[in-house]
């Protein structure tokens, strides 16, 4: 893990029940060891989010690359937007 830092942190009341009630009902040793592992959990959400949106703009740059080339077809906007619609409502 490397060097320990202490820091604060502040949370809603209910949030902070749930850090404790892991501890108590003995699913973690600490407190601390409940928010590493909802980091970790945060920090791999976020590499999948962050991977997501690049292949995303890959795809869109893609997708210009074949316009500008001429390589373009018809589309219905509507299947696009709810397709968008989806992939916003979607947490990952």
């Amino acid at each position: 893990m490397g060097a320990i830092e202490r820091l604060t942190v502040t949370l809603p009341a209910d949030m902070a029940g749930l850090v404790k009630d892991a501890v108590d009902e003995g699913d973690y040793s600490s407190t601390s060891e409940v928010i590493r592992e909802a980091l970790l959990d945060w920090k791999l959400k976020r590499e999948l989010r962050l991977n997501k949106l690049a292949a995303l703009k890959a795809e869109t740059e893609n997708g210009m690359a074949d316009v500008k080339a001429g390589k373009v077809s018809k589309f219905n906007l509507n299947e696009i937007a709810s397709l968008a619609k989806k992939l916003r409502a979607d947490p990952m």
